[in-house]
């Protein structure tokens, strides 16, 4: 079989695209599992550094000492976590897009287990229905996910971007983006969805270009060079801006809005962006089952579910302080002094609400 990545390859894709669909569509499924396993052990990860980073900040806040910035722990969450979105990166390259970002929701799995080990926070009826939920979704979801991997190259990438679906796509989304834009600073229209709405439109970029730049690189490693061709480029700087637009929209929302509201919003309007953008540039779903299609929905909508009721009114931590005083049984202060309401302690919600924000690529500050 011709290398669809060499340049004699090239004039055939362009003028026979059915001969072009055939070629792309190989799928070894040690590929496909291998991208599976990529994306859950990163995420994993992920949800491990985030908990030792939250656990670096109660134990400097309680001992009131150095900033968190100081903690090796800390910055051994930060190394966890670079590790956990470069596999997060990596899985693109081997499965489709539209079944790698719907798993994120192993890391609010994980991240709720290893918060109730670690950082003795409460576990609820709600937590446990929600992680069964995502459980069955996620195993629907690499059950009836369309299994086909797509070897990703520069030709390729070049000849999904001016498809004549995807320019279409494009262009709504851009008139979609600028009215959301218009609301949301001309008008001050200060609502979640409007937010969130942002956030998901940058979110199918991000997803569009991190498979294309993983795809190019793991083609690359394997011998067959990409990073000659400008389109490599071209989708590394939408892959950086899309990112950076994203972070600066889901600051603006965890300020705005509870962090309980922020993670299932834009967990889900992540994801159906995501699947979106595979379905309409990669054309993931071409030739699937009504079966598939079906279970695979469904499959989200549990995820969708186990998200929400775990990420929901999260309790906050348990801390212990012996030396802590009511400050309404303090001898000698008045019962009718009025006492100003104590700052909340960050819950687990901030914590999955960054988990959420990770899925692309993208961190925030912690």
């Amino acid at each position: 079989m011709t290398n669809s990545s060499s340049p004699q390859a090239a004039p055939h894709m362009t003028t026979n695209p059915q001969a072009h669909r055939a070629e792309i569509l190989e799928n070894p499924l040690r590929t496909y599992l291998l991208g599976i396993i990529i994306s859950i052990c990163g995420n994993v990860l992920i949800s491990i550094s985030l908990n030792i980073q939250k656990y670096a900040h109660v134990r400097q806040a309680q001992r009131g000492s150095k900033p968190y910035y100081t903690s090796g722990m800390w910055w051994c969450g930060v190394v966890l976590m670079g590790v956990g979105e470069l596999g997060n990166f990596a899985a693109y390259g081997f499965a489709p897009a539209s079944l790698i970002a719907p798993l994120g929701c192993v890391s609010v799995i994980a991240s709720a287990v290893i918060s109730v080990i670690f950082l003795k926070e409460t576990v609820r009826a709600s937590d446990i229905v929600g992680g069964t939920l995502a459980i069955t979704g996620t195993y629907l979801l690499v059950t009836f996910a369309p299994h086909n991997t797509t070897h990703i190259t520069a030709h390729l990438v070049q000849y999904y971007a001016v498809s004549w679906h995807f320019l279409l796509y494009f262009f709504i989304e851009t008139v979609i983006f600028c009215i959301l834009l218009y609301l949301y600073k001309r008008k001050n229209v200060k609502h979640i969805v409007i937010v969130m709405l942002l956030v998901a439109l940058l979110a199918s970029l991000t997803v569009i270009s991190v498979k294309a730049v993983s795809g190019m690189i793991t083609e690359s490693i394997k011998g067959q060079l990409q990073l000659i061709y400008p389109i490599f480029y071209v989708m590394l700087v939408v892959m950086i801006v899309s990112c950076a637009f994203q972070i600066k929209f889901l600051n603006q929302a965890m300020k705005m809005f509870d962090a309980t509201e922020v993670v299932p919003i834009n967990f889900v309007f992540f994801t159906a962006s995501a699947i979106v953008a595979g379905i309409v540039f990669y054309q993931e779903f071409e030739g699937l089952a009504l079966l598939n299609i079906f279970m695979f929905l469904f499959g989200c909508v549990l995820s969708f579910l186990g998200v929400f009721l775990i990420a929901r009114n999260r309790p906050k931590i348990k801390q212990q302080d012996r030396n802590f005083i009511a400050m309404d049984r303090i001898p000698g202060r008045s019962h009718t002094d009025k006492v100003q309401p104590e700052a909340k302690t960050p819950t687990y919600g901030s914590l999955a609400a960054k988990l959420m924000c990770n899925r692309a690529g993208q961190t925030d500050d912690t």
